[in-house]
């Protein structure tokens, strides 16, 4: 069984820069496309970006496209997410998972949730 753990949040300003972690153990994740997501009290998980398990292709959601970064450490067993030029709007927890179903944005196709970071952006 696969266990995820997010990390890399916090307190930051407007146009400051955040890397996520999104980090396995119990299992290698590297066999399995891996996404974020993030949500907001009273509304559902919204789809951040995704990455194959080879780590050739990614996908974006049009809000974070050109201002994130979708990527894996194999050797590590960790997939990162780095954004930049950050915004109130992307204040949320974040969520990483795992899917077999590359680009997919929906969160029921994902699985082994892990408990989330939570990223506060100030204005």
């Amino acid at each position: 069984q696969v266990q995820l753990r997010e990390s890399g949040g916090g307190l930051v300003q407007a146009g400051d820069s955040l890397r996520l972690s999104c980090i396995a153990s119990g299992n290698t994740i590297n066999s399995y496309d891996v996404g974020w997501f993030r949500q907001t009290p009273g509304q559902e998980r919204e789809f951040v970006a995704v990455i194959d398990y080879e780590g050739e292709n990614t996908a974006y959601a049009d809000s974070v496209r050109g201002r994130s970064t979708i990527s894996r450490d194999h050797a590590m067993n960790t997939v990162y997410l780095q954004m930049s030029d950050l915004e109130p709007e992307d204040t949320a927890i974040y969520f990483c998972a795992v899917t077999f179903q590359y680009p997919s944005a929906s969160a029921s196709n994902y699985r082994y949730w892990g408990q989330g970071t939570q990223v506060t952006v100030s204005a």
